[in-house]
């Protein structure tokens, strides 16, 4: 599924055209199960990354808390999920604040509803989560929120944007009372016009929260349909659609060179933009994401202060 300072704009890239500038400050997102599977994280990401915790339904607390203190150990800044619809009650989203500062110091958190269709308990909503006070209290520093640059059926079930942009609002509205900071991490998506048009939109209705978008990193094109489709990727997977009709392309795994030259080309010229800074979605697996930052990056890929 992001990582400067609260407000601040995203840097362009140099005036090669490299993506390593958009690239600095980069976060990425792991599940414990995948988590277990690497040997040695400091060999893959910068010490300092933001390493967001995918919390998929039926994930025990346990796996989470294990991969965040592992994490947190080897120096990187970790943000877990905190999945509305998975989260039973206030006392059961309070022991999960408690073991994850107890076992790995962890302030910062992912809020969002979660992808269960029907809660467990008693909230449905990010909204409801953050109105608990509890982040607060605990003396969360980072709380990011979910944001759907083409939309989201789940929330908007007739299409528009009605009750996603209400919710951005009273998110904004909560980050004004706050003391943490709070930033907008998306749904990945492959192509910048919509993307552009949206954060342009937000801006238009007073949203001041620095926006971290979703690519997805390097990844067969089999692999990236199937997620893109599962997680109701916009008009956007055309882009890979149309790939997958030229033969010449489709046995050669997808890369986002494209978008990502695309958001450079954005910032260049719209330097005060709300999109700051890139979350990768590593579809492909961690580690070929990782080698492709790295690559991008003139070998090693760099991590800055993230907000």
């Amino acid at each position: 599924m992001a990582l400067l300072q609260f407000k601040r704009p995203g840097r362009p890239a140099g005036p090669d055209g490299s993506l390593a500038d958009i690239l600095a400050g980069f976060s990425i997102e792991v599940m414990p199960r995948t988590a277990e599977k690497v040997a040695d994280f400091t060999a893959l990401l910068p010490r300092s990354t933001r390493v967001y915790i995918a919390h998929i339904d039926g994930t025990p607390i346990e796996d989470m808390v294990r991969t965040a203190a592992r994490l947190a150990a080897d120096g990187f800044e970790v943000m877990p999920h905190f999945p509305a619809r998975s989260i039973a009650d206030a006392a059961t989203l309070g022991d999960w604040i408690a073991r994850y500062q107890g076992e790995a110091d962890i302030r910062q958190g992912l809020i969002l509803a979660g992808g269960r269709p029907d809660p467990v308990g008693a909230y449905d909503s990010s909204m409801q989560l953050l109105d608990t006070g509890l982040f607060d209290k605990a003396g969360f520093t980072h709380l990011h929120v979910a944001g759907h640059p083409e939309g989201n059926r789940d929330i908007d079930p007739k299409g528009g944007t009605a009750e996603v942009d209400a919710a951005l609002a009273w998110k904004q509205g909560f980050a004004e009372q706050t003391d943490a900071r709070m930033a907008i991490a998306t749904q990945f998506a492959f192509e910048m016009a919509p993307i552009a048009a949206w954060a342009e939109r937000l801006q238009d209705q007073g949203i001041t929260m620095p926006v971290h978008l979703g690519i997805a990193g390097p990844a067969k094109l089999q692999t990236l349909i199937k997620f893109a489709i599962a997680c109701g990727v916009g008009p956007s997977l055309k882009v890979l659609q149309k790939r997958a009709m030229d033969v010449t392309k489709l046995v050669l795994p997808y890369t986002p060179d494209e978008v990502l030259r695309d958001l450079v080309a954005y910032k260049a010229a719209n330097p005060a933009s709300l999109i700051s800074q890139v979350h990768v979605f590593p579809l492909g697996g961690i580690k070929t994401s990782a080698t492709w930052i790295a690559e991008q990056s003139g070998g090693a890929a760099s991590a800055s202060q993230q907000g």
